[in-house]
This record gives C-alpha cells, structure tokens and sequence, in this order.
C-alpha cells in the first residue's frame, strides 16, 4: 500500500518515502557528478566507457545529457513536495499565514544561496545574486504561491502560458544592440537581459544559466511538480493508476520536448521550454520509478542511503561544498593509494576518490538521520 504524506514532518507515517529517496538519489550527484565526470572521462578507455562519461559532463549548448537532468530535477521535486507537505489549501480569505510562510522560507532559501555563492573580494562585484538554491527559491515560492492561490486548471493554464511565452520572448523579441531574435551563446535575449540588469558576478561571465529570464521557465519546472503532486495526492486513484499516470506523463513530455526541439532546441543554460518538457518528462518516469519501488512494492532497502541524503538535501548540499569533502577524500586515497590505483587501471584513483567524497556525505546524512536531526528550510 502507498502512502501520500499530509505532512512534511520527518518520520511522519504518512511522508512519501519514494519522493525522498528520489531526492536523495538527485542530491547524491549533485554532491559527486562532477568529480564523477571528471575521473570517468579520464579512466574510459572503450567507446562505451567513453559515452557513460559523457553522461556526467554538461552538453556545451544544444543537447541533453544525464547531467542536465540533475538540477531540472530537483525543482520538479520541490513542486511535488509543496503540494504533498501541505495537508489542506486554506480556505479562501484565510491563506494570509500560508502565504507568510512560503514568502519566509523563499527569503531563507534565497539568503543561503547569497551565502553559499558569496566572493571574498567585497558584496558589490563578487555577490553572486542568481544560483542554484536562489532559483530553487524563486521557483518554490512562485510555485507554491500560485498553488495557494489557483485550480489545478488555472496552475495547467499558467503553465503551458509561461512555456509558450518564453518561446515568443526568445524567438520573435529582436535582442537590443543585436537585431533579430536568436538562441547564439552570446547574443540571445536571455543573455542581453542578464547583461544589462543582473549585477554582481555571474557564472559565464556576461551571463548566469540561471539568469533573470531564464527563471520563467523554471518555475514551469516547478509547476510541473506541483501537477504531479495533485495526481498523486488524489485519493480516487489506486497505486497502479498513478504508476500508469506517470509514465504516460513522461513519455508525452519526452515527445512533446524533442518535437518541441526542432523549432525550440533543447538548451540549458536558457532552460528553454523544450528542456523543460523533456527533463519533466525523465522526471515523471523517475518518480514513477522510485515510487513504484519503494512505495508500492516495499522494497525500501535498496534505497535507504538515498533516503537519509533526501531527508536532509540542504545540509549534505551545503556540507558538501562548504567542507570540501572532495579535498578530504583525497587525503584518504591520494599519494601511494592513488598511484597504486591508477597502475591498476589508468584513471581509477580518480572514480575511488569521487565514490569516497559521496559516502563522506552518505556518512554524514546517515549520522544526522540516525539523531533525528533535520535541516529544514
């Protein structure tokens, strides 16, 4: 039997276990896919090899690899937990609290990311304003506002109006100083929009990949995530029609985004609509995956170190990069280890140390789920 959480209280009976582990298996490459990529690219040797470390490095531009899956789905699962942490939508007139809170945890979020991305050379020129856990909380926010406060019908119309918008935007709006509409590295309109108007330090230099423009798209992500949570909270349906209900989600996604493609390539750093159709669309059959298996069928040993990691995603993410476990790994399997390993096989030393930076933060989830201590934001 499935159980859907009315609550998003750790160890709740109720809580989704599928969806954290799901979480968990997201965090555990975020924590470790570039180091992963790095160490596979090097240690590949066969043409399969080489096309499994592929997976693990961001496509240049146009394109879609297992890597950029990584962030595209995390937003998808935060859609899903607005809807399955809340236990009721407050009736109309009463959502003043509600809407409080979510305009709280979005500021706490955002802040962290500020934080996390902040230079040491001064606020005003190394600030990173726009990141990673900034566009979790923008897109959270805007997302579980618009739950708050919309049908399901409304939130599918927003939906398929903010993708076919960023699309017009894209493709028609001339880009100022440029000329015509263009998707070109350096001279779309997403990348004049950051250039003019975002301060602070960006990634790429003139231009963020999660950028100001950008944003609207991602919240579509996390819309997504919001619908499926509703299909999933619905109690009418039994476990096999929300399997069957996911896959077929995800494989018209998958349709919808490579058709989509032709006209609208499948590009992530201006996450454009087309990306968002086939990263939902790997969404939905991953949740599906996990759902299926945890939830449905019970089979919850397997899945057990993701879960710890899914039960406190920020902390490990935060840990991760603050502590640099990539630097203490290396101290465990670098020097005689490390050129002992890579005599056994060209490249190795560098797949080991990836793997034993990921199990510090396995380790570290599994100490703080073990203390029933949980980083919630």
């Amino acid at each position: 039997m499935a159980h859907f959480p009315t609550s998003d209280v750790p160890g709740s009976p109720t809580r989704l276990t599928g969806l954290d582990a799901l979480r968990g298996f997201d965090m555990f490459w975020i924590c470790g896919a570039d180091a992963f990529g790095h160490a596979f690219a090097k240690a590949a040797h066969g043409p399969v090899s080489q096309a499994l470390a592929l997976q693990f490095e961001h496509v240049e531009w146009q394109g879609f690899r297992f890597f950029d899956l990584i962030f595209p789905l995390f937003v998808f699962i935060s859609g899903v937990s607005i809807v399955l942490s809340r236990a009721s939508k407050p009736p109309a007139g009463k959502r003043s609290d509600a809407l409080a809170a979510i305009l709280r945890r979005g500021l706490l979020l955002y802040l962290l990311g500020v934080f996390f991305y902040r230079g040491y050379d001064g606020w005003h020129e190394d600030i990173r304003y726009l990141g990673v856990l900034q566009r979790i909380a923008l897109c959270s926010t805007a997302a579980a506002t618009l739950h708050l406060f919309l049908s399901p019908r409304a939130l599918r119309i927003t939906l398929v109006g903010i993708l076919l918008g960023y699309w017009g935007l894209m493709t028609l709006v001339p880009v100022p100083g440029v000329g015509p509409a263009n998707l070109n590295p350096d001279t779309n309109l997403a990348h004049w929009v950051d250039a003019r108007f975002l301060g602070g330090k960006k990634w790429n230099g003139a231009h963020d990949p999660e950028g100001l423009l950008s944003t609207l798209p991602a919240i579509a992500s996390c819309l997504l995530g919001v619908l499926t949570g509703l299909f999933l909270k619905d109690s009418s349906r039994d476990a096999a029609s929300r399997l069957k209900g996911l896959t077929v989600a995800g494989l018209a996604l998958l349709a919808t985004g490579h058709l989509w493609g032709v006209w609208f390539p499948v590009i992530k750093n201006l996450w454009t609509s087309s990306y968002v159709c086939v990263a939902g669309g790997w969404s939905c059959l991953l949740l599906a995956l996990f759902h299926g298996l945890v939830d449905v069928k019970g089979w919850t040993g397997w899945a057990r170190p993701f879960t710890w990691i899914g039960m406190n995603s920020i902390a490990v993410y935060l840990a991760s990069n603050l502590a640099d476990l990539g630097g203490l790994a290396l101290r465990l399997t670098g020097g005689e280890v490390s050129a002992a390993l890579d005599r056994i096989h060209p490249g190795a030393a560098g797949v080991v140390t990836a793997f034993v930076a990921v199990g510090f933060c396995v380790w570290l989830a599994w100490l703080l789920h073990g203390r029933r201590i949980f980083l919630r934001v």
